[in-house]
């Protein structure tokens, strides 16, 4: 699998790899975890492998004696392979997985780079490999809350990574600006004060509760049509934590959900670090081409292949949810050959189930598969020969989900028409 790509295709390929390793499991405590940091030497490591090795003897279970056992050995035979540490350190999950009943299991090696620093010396024998740390590092750390208010309504929303989640609507209750009945207009005005007030401390406390237990909370965006944010903002109802995180306030023409989506297009200069902005450019970009007929948009898997080997594409989007693994599948008997397109879960059965099958051309059980490879790393391979661009986009966003739905997932920007 070639390394090189963007950095939206570096994270896409990590998460699905140690969400494979994090569905592992064994059938005791056989599979082994190993985090060596950046300062630590492979030799270090290395003896302490050869001490965990001599502990395993003492297993009372032969068959997880043996399998601990030649984890271990198969840890060191790939440590021996490194020089030196890593910058950002290495980490290796290595143990017997079962392909069946008892006896099928077969020892599984997994070597990862850590996409930052890694901080912990860490083993473990266990029934499931110990992934938390990697994948606290691939998950989005910057959140943004969002306050979008008026005199009638608020909505709060959290936005972190490639996710827009909507925490709920504060109605006020307040009344409009009219004279009601023979009141007095400065009576009628000290009601409306009162009632305003309420409903701003109301939206606060629910502000406490969403933003407060947000850890990685970076900033708040007020939005909203008229005065009604400013007055929110310099009455201080918000907690001190809170109000000091406020980096925007930005008209909108709406409240609500649409509100919130046009605060964030308006405070896209604060949020342009956010995956969920990167992303939403780029899908914005292949639409503009679309609107404007200007026949450098493609979609499609097949029209994309062809331009990307013609090295007419220049930027490549391709959503999460697209499950293809093109695969080629060849008779060693007869020289027979046929290309497929499978889903992920069908591939996997393939797999177990290909050494039984008959091949169509000589009717022997000789097919294998040849060549295997997903639809984003064969494409990978082809944006670097051609320098285009490949992104992967999340299926999560309003723009990922129809980039997915309307135009099956993979689309490219072409060079020229």
């Amino acid at each position: 699998m070639p390394e090189d790509g963007s950095d939206s295709l570096k994270e896409y390929r990590l998460r699905k790899v140690l969400q494979a390793i994090a569905g592992k499991r064994g059938r005791g405590t056989e599979l082994i975890s190993l985090y060596i940091p950046s300062g630590r030497q492979i030799s270090e490591a290395m003896s302490a492998l050869r001490e965990e090795y001599g502990k395993a003897s003492n297993i009372k279970s032969r068959t997880t004696r043996k399998n601990v056992q030649d984890a271990i050995s198969k840890v060191q035979q790939r440590l021996k392979l490194i020089e030196r540490t890593p910058e950002n350190g290495v980490v290796i999950f290595c143990g017997a997985i079962p392909r069946g009943p008892p006896g099928s299991e077969v020892i599984e090696t997994y070597v990862v780079t850590p996409p930052k620093p890694i901080t912990i010396s860490y083993y473990s024998c266990d029934d499931k490999f110990y992934v938390e740390p990697l994948m606290e590092m691939i998950r989005e750390k910057q959140t943004i809350g969002i306050i979008v208010i008026d005199n009638t309504e608020a909505t709060l929303a959290v936005v972190t990574g490639k996710s827009v989640d909507i925490k709920g609507d504060v109605t006020s209750g307040v009344g409009g600006k009219t004279r009601k009945g023979g009141q007095s207009a400065r009576r009628y005005e000290r009601i409306r004060e009162m009632e305003l007030n309420d409903y701003y401390k109301r939206v606060a406390s629910h502000a406490d509760d969403v933003f407060l237990q947000e850890k990685g909370l970076t900033g708040i965006i007020l939005a909203g049509p008229g005065q009604t944010k400013e007055q929110f903002r310099d009455g201080n109802y918000l907690n001190y934590q809170l109000q000091s995180k406020i980096i925007a306030t930005v008209d909108t023409a709406y409240t609500g959900n649409q509100g919130v989506k046009e605060a964030m297009e308006k405070a896209s200069e604060k949020l342009q670090d956010l995956a969920i902005m990167k992303e939403k450019k780029l899908v914005q970009d292949f639409l503009k081409e679309i609107g404007t007929d200007s026949g450098l948009a493609i979609y499609g898997e097949r029209d994309v292949r062809e331009a990307l080997k013609r090295g007419n594409a220049k930027t490549v989007l391709i959503s999460e949810a697209v499950d293809v693994y093109p695969v080629k599948i060849t008779c060693k008997s007869c020289g027979y050959a046929e290309d497929r397109s499978l889903s992920e879960q069908e591939l996997f059965t393939l797999e177990y189930t290909i050494s039984n099958q008959s091949c169509p051309k000589c009717n022997a059980n000789a097919l294998a598969i040849e060549e295997q490879k997903s639809l984003i790393d064969e494409f990978n391979e082809l944006a670097n020969d051609t320098g285009a661009k490949l992104e992967v986009i999340s299926d999560k966003t309003e723009e990922g989900l129809m980039l997915y739905k309307s135009f099956g997932g993979v689309v490219a920007i072409l060079r020229h028409a």
